[in-house]
C-alpha cells in the first residue's frame, strides 16, 4: 500500500461542508477572526481580521487548498505510514479543526498509531465535540463524520 500523504475528495469535502462557506470574515464559536472554509491565517501568515475585505469563492478555495498542505504534512509525520486514504482524510480534518498540538498529544492519535483498526478510536473522536468548554451541536456532528469516514 502506497502512503499516503495529501486529503483526498471525501476529505475535502467533509472540511467544506463542516467548516461551511464564509466570504466575509466572522467570529467562529471559539471566539477567533475567520474566513472562506475555515481559514484563520492568509499566506503571508497574517491572522485573518473582521475587518479584512471579502473574497471570493475562488479565493477561499486557494485558502484552504494553501492550509491544508502544513496539515498533510503533520498528520504524515504524527501518523503511522499505514493508515488508508479514508483514516487519512478524517485526520487532517480533526488537525485542521483543532490544531497539531491537539492532535500530536491526543489518545486519539496514540491509538491510531497503536492500530488504525482499533474500534476504539471512534470514541476518541467523539471526545473533542466542545469550545469554550461546552458541548456543540456542530462540532459533535463533525467529530460524528470524521469517526464515520475514518472507519469507512
Amino acid at each position: 500500500m502506497a502512503k499516503i500523504t495529501k486529503i483526498g475528495q471525501k476529505g475535502l469535502d467533509l472540511i467544506k461542508s463542516s467548516e461551511g462557506l464564509y466570504l466575509k470574515p466572522y467570529l467562529c464559536p471559539a471566539n477567533v477572526p475567520t474566513i472562506g472554509y475555515g481559514n484563520t491565517f492568509y499566506e503571508n501568515k497574517a491572522k485573518v481580521t473582521l475587518k479584512d475585505p471579502i473574497i471570493t469563492e475562488k479565493r477561499a478555495v486557494e485558502l484552504l487548498s494553501w492550509s491544508l498542505s502544513s496539515f498533510e504534512q503533520y498528520v504524515d509525520a504524527y501518523c503511522i505510514d499505514t493508515i488508508n486514504q479514508n483514516q487519512f482524510d478524517a485526520l487532517v480534518s480533526f488537525c485542521y479543526n483543532l490544531g497539531p498540538a491537539n492532535l500530536k498529544s491526543s489518545t486519539l492519535l496514540k491509538k491510531v498509531n497503536a492500530n488504525p483498526s482499533d474500534p476504539t478510536i471512534r470514541a476518541e473522536f467523539l471526545k473533542w465535540n466542545k469550545a469554550g468548554g461546552k458541548a456543540l451541536a456542530g462540532l459533535t456532528k463533525r467529530r460524528t463524520a470524521e469517526a464515520n469516514l475514518y472507519f469507512s
